[in-house]
């Protein structure tokens, strides 16, 4: 078992009904969030809510709302004594982005995302920089960070970007 995250930084209202369908789907009970406003994107919602399950929940959650194309959203899975942590951001623009973490949330790359943006980038150091950010998922939190920054006093925790 392990446990994580649903983080939906805006949705339209009218999607909401739909994203507590599909998260009560996948984890068999009845899901409720607490939708607030989101002040980063006017006419939308946010909301988040914790869940406990089998190690590829966090992949059912995001197979289940994927096909909301207006959402944005994030997905984060805690590592347990056999797996790994795990983070999946989505944008309507980018599309789903997946990252392994470690115990301390930090992500990890394999040595074929390695590889392969070495690969992709030939001698060019910018471009090794641009496909190693886009392996560490920078656009992903680029476009998201407006939206993690809840209204004050709201339950969303604040992310905040290292160095």
């Amino acid at each position: 078992m392990t446990q994580g995250v649903v983080h939906i930084h805006s949705a339209p209202r009218a999607l909401t009904p739909h994203i507590e369908w599909a998260a009560s789907g996948v984890l068999g009970m009845p899901c409720r969030i607490r939708w607030e406003e989101q002040p980063a994107h006017r006419g939308m919602l946010r909301g988040e809510m914790t869940w406990r399950g089998r190690e590829d929940t966090g992949a059912r959650l995001v197979s289940a709302l994927r096909g909301m194309h207006e959402v944005r959203f994030e997905v984060t899975q805690e590592a347990t004594t056999q797996e790994d942590g795990s983070r999946w951001s989505c944008t309507p623009d980018l599309g789903i982005h997946y990252a392994m973490t470690d115990r301390a949330g930090n992500t990890v790359l394999g040595e074929d995302q390695v590889r392969g943006a070495m690969e992709r980038a030939g001698a060019d150091p910018t471009a090794l920089r641009r496909e190693l950010g886009i392996a560490l998922g920078e656009p992903w939190d680029e476009e998201l960070e407006i939206y993690r920054h809840g209204a004050e006093g709201a339950p969303m925790r604040w992310l905040h970007r290292v160095g």
